[in-house]
């Protein structure tokens, strides 16, 4: 009888000891980087197909040729062996006081050891959505910069509306609005064209946000891009838009370019 006694109360403390880490395990990632004060935290999440990459110099395209460079520097959190790693998608995070300082993305590998550091885990794609567009949305400086970019590449998320709201967003810095407004010219769904089109077109929104989003749309396909210059250069009554909307019309050497401008110097 003391033997089963025992048992049971032994059984009883190890589920005490147990709960708060199953509680823990059950709360989303927002909240548990939330609870962190000071230190790193990391997480890993999965990747569209078309990505892959070694440390922060990332590829994104069907045939492997296309390569954007997240940042500088050498990869201080993560190791690898190959050149191009399919994934998956690793996120470092830095906090001070309970602010986030940095934010450090790359592709591949794995981690370093050593140091203190709160692992997450691998948390699913809308956790490490809702995160990262948190942060975006929240945190000012580099940081909240840093997190735009991995936004675009979680694997079966729809980010193009969130971006879009975050380029309309005048309390986030300019520079924060005007990452949003770029990779949203990255992104390969056709709605960002057009939701680019739209940003162009509202007089309220910062000058720059909007010379921000013609560049993207010059960085669209041609048969989504060429058309929406095109449009700025006709309809916008703003001047200097205009012309940088017509400055990277000449770059892209499309006859649809070429036959609007030489109509533009046949009227003058």
């Amino acid at each position: 009888m003391m033997t089963a006694t025992r048992v049971v109360v032994g059984a009883l403390l190890l589920a005490g000891a147990l709960a708060p880490h199953r509680q823990l395990q059950a709360q989303g990632a927002s909240q548990r980087l939330a609870q962190v004060r000071d230190g790193r935290v990391r997480f890993t999440f999965a990747l569209r197909p078309e990505v892959c990459g070694s440390g922060q110099n990332i590829w994104r395209s069907r045939d492997g040729r296309s390569r954007t460079t997240w940042g500088e520097g050498s990869a201080r959190d993560v190791e690898y062996d190959v050149d191009c790693d399919s994934g998956p998608g690793r996120i470092v995070i830095d906090k001070d006081g309970g602010v986030v300082e940095d934010l450090r993305f790359y592709v591949g590998g794995r981690w370093r050891v050593g140091g203190q550091v709160t692992d997450l885990g691998h948390v699913s794609t809308r956790e490490a959505a809702a995160l990262l567009l948190s942060l975006a949305r929240t945190t000012d400086g580099k940081a909240g910069r840093s997190a735009i970019f991995p936004l675009t590449v979680i694997d079966s998320v729809v980010i193009w509306r969130d971006l879009m709201q975050l380029a309309r967003d005048d309390s986030r810095p300019r520079e924060t609005r005007k990452q949003a407004v770029f990779w949203l010219g990255q992104l390969a769904e056709g709605p960002a064209t057009a939701g680019l089109d739209e940003l162009v077109g509202e007089a309220a929104l910062d000058r720059e946000v909007r010379e921000q989003a013609i560049f993207a749309l010059s960085q669209r396909p041609r048969d989504e891009g060429i058309p929406a210059l095109v449009k700025v250069v006709r309809t916008s009554k703003d001047p200097a838009l205009r012309k940088k909307a017509l400055f990277w019309l000449g770059q892209s050497g499309d006859p649809r370019a070429l036959q609007l401008i030489e109509e533009l110097l046949a009227k003058g």
